[in-house]
C-alpha cells in the first residue's frame, strides 16, 4: 500500500474529449489536495415557507448541487483547491520557496492558497485589499481574526494590505510581482511563486477541465439508472474568471463542440451555461475567459476564441451592491435557504449568484425553465458569512431562538424558560 504526500506531483492526462483541443497542458502535472469527486445532491424544493424554492416547485424545476464546497476541510474547501493542485505542482517543480497571491480581505482564494502552501512546505504571502488598510497600519483598527482571515493567520501567513484604490491603480498582477521582487531583494525568499487573483490563469483553470470530466462521469453513472437524465442548465458564480473558463470550455468540449465528446453527452443537448458575475461586467468576464482559453492553448484561430467563449456561456450581471457587499434580500435568501435545505451559501459568491439567478434571470422568462434540471456548482466560501454576523443577528434571533431549561423549578413563570421540574 502506498501513501500520498501532499507534495507528490502526478502526471496529468487530459480527458479524451479534450485531447488535441487544449494544447498547453501543465507540464508538471498536479498535486492531490482535494477530496474528489465532490458529490451531487438534489435539493428539496417542495418546502413550505420558502417562497423561492416553492417557485421552483411550481415550475417543476429540479435543482442539483455540485458540492465543491466539500473539496477539502475548512482550510481548503471551495473551488480554489482544484486550481491550486496545478499551480502548486508548478511552483514545486520550479523549486520555489514561497507563494505570493492577492484578494479581498475575506478572500477564499487567499485562505486556501495559504493553507495549501503550508501543506507542501511553501511560505504564504497574502496581499489583502481592504479599505481599512490605513487604519490597520495606524493601529486604530485591527485586521482581526474573523472568517478567512482567522485561517490566513493560523497558518502564519505574512499579510500585506492595500486599499481598493491602490489595487486599481497598480493592478493585481503588478502588486503580486512587486511583492515577489521585494522578497527577493530583502533576501526573505529566493524564488517566490506569483499567483494572480483567484488563481485564474491557464495553468489553474485546468483544474476545472478535470472538474468537468468528473461531472460527466457522474452524469454517465446517473444515466445508467435513468437513461433519459440530462442537465438543462449549469449555474455558478464567477469573480475572477478562472472557474468560469474551465467549466465553460470543459462543457463545450465534452459535448463535442470541437470534435470528440464524452459518452454521457451523446444524444443529449448541451446544457445552457450561466456564469453570474459578482463583480465587474459581463464583457470583462468574456474577455478574461477568452484570454485564459488562449493560455490553455485552445485549438482555434485567435480571432475566433472570444466568439467561441460567448457561444459557450452567458454571463449575467449579478454583483448587486458590489463585490463583497450584500443586500438585505440576499442575506435573507441565504438564511432561508439554509433553513430549508441545510446547505450553507456564502454572501460574496455562491449566495449572491444563486439569488440573482433564481430571482432575476429565471423570472425574466420562467416558462423557458419549466420542467428543467438545473445544476448549481457550489464553489464554497461559507467562512465569508462570519463577517456578516451583525447584519444577520436580528434574523437569526427569530429563526433560531435560545431558551433556558429549568430543572429545579426556580424560574417558574419566566418567559423563554422550559420548566422540566
Amino acid at each position: 500500500m502506498s501513501f500520498q504526500s501532499p507534495d507528490d506531483a502526478y502526471p496529468y492526462q487530459l480527458p479524451k474529449w479534450a485531447e488535441g483541443k487544449l494544447t498547453n497542458v501543465p507540464p508538471h502535472g498536479r498535486l492531490h489536495l482535494a477530496n474528489l469527486p465532490t458529490p451531487i445532491h438534489k435539493v428539496r424544493t417542495a418546502t413550505s415557507g420558502n417562497k423561492i424554492l416553492s417557485r421552483l416547485n411550481e415550475l417543476n424545476i429540479s435543482i442539483y448541487f455540485k458540492r465543491d464546497d466539500a473539496t477539502g476541510g475548512v482550510e481548503l474547501g471551495g473551488n480554489k483547491v482544484r486550481k491550486l493542485e496545478f499551480l502548486l505542482a508548478d511552483a514545486l517543480a520550479k523549486e520555489c520557496d514561497a507563494v505570493v497571491t492577492i484578494g479581498g480581505e475575506q478572500s477564499n482564494h487567499c485562505r486556501a492558497t495559504a493553507a495549501a502552501s503550508r501543506m507542501v512546505g511553501l511560505s504564504p504571502h497574502l496581499i489583502l485589499r481592504t479599505q481599512r488598510a490605513d487604519a490597520v497600519h495606524d493601529q486604530t483598527e485591527s485586521l482581526g481574526f474573523t472568517g478567512n482571515v482567522l485561517f490566513d493567520r493560523m497558518v502564519g501567513s505574512t499579510i500585506y494590505t492595500c486599499t481598493a484604490g491602490e489595487y486599481g491603480r497598480l493592478g493585481s498582477n503588478k502588486l503580486v510581482q512587486e511583492v515577489c521582487n521585494y522578497l527577493i531583494k530583502s533576501k526573505t525568499h529566493n524564488q517566490p511563486y506569483p499567483i494572480g487573483v483567484g488563481g485564474s490563469n491557464g495553468v489553474g483553470s485546468f483544474g476545472y477541465i478535470n472538474g468537468v470530466d468528473e461531472l460527466m462521469n457522474q452524469l454517465q453513472s446517473f444515466q445508467e439508472a435513468s437513461p433519459d437524465f440530462g442537465l438543462d442548465h449549469i449555474v455558478f458564480a464567477t469573480g475572477s474568471g478562472g472557474t468560469a473558463a474551465g467549466i465553460s470550455l470543459g462543457i463545450s468540449l465534452a459535448y463535442g463542440k470541437l470534435g470528440n465528446a464524452h459518452p454521457a453527452s451523446r444524444g443529449k443537448d448541451m446544457p445552457n451555461i450561466h456564469a453570474c458575475g459578482v463583480c465587474d461586467t459581463p464583457d470583462y468576464f468574456y474577455n478574461t475567459m477568452a484570454d485564459i482559453a488562449k493560455e490553455m492553448g485552445i485549438a482555434l484561430e485567435e480571432s475566433k476564441v472570444l466568439e467561441f467563449v460567448r457561444d459557450s456561456v452567458t454571463v449575467h450581471q449579478g454583483k448587486g451592491k458590489g463585490y463583497g457587499f450584500s443586500t438585505n434580500e440576499e442575506l435573507d435568501f441565504i438564511t432561508q435557504f439554509s433553513l430549508s435545505t441545510g446547505i450553507a451559501l456564502d454572501p460574496v459568491y455562491s449566495g449572491k449568484a444563486l439569488y440573482h439567478f433564481l430571482t432575476n434571470v429565471l423570472e425574466e422568462d420562467p416558462e423557458a425553465y419549466r420542467n428543467s434540471n438545473i445544476l448549481f456548482w457550489h464553489t464554497g466560501g461559507a467562512l465569508g458569512i462570519y463577517e456578516k454576523g451583525n447584519d444577520l443577528s436580528q434574523t437569526l434571533e427569530s429563526m433560531s431562538p435560545v431558551t433556558r431549561i429549568d430543572i429545579y423549578g426556580k424560574k417558574a413563570g419566566e418567559s423563554n424558560v422550559v420548566d422540566l421540574s
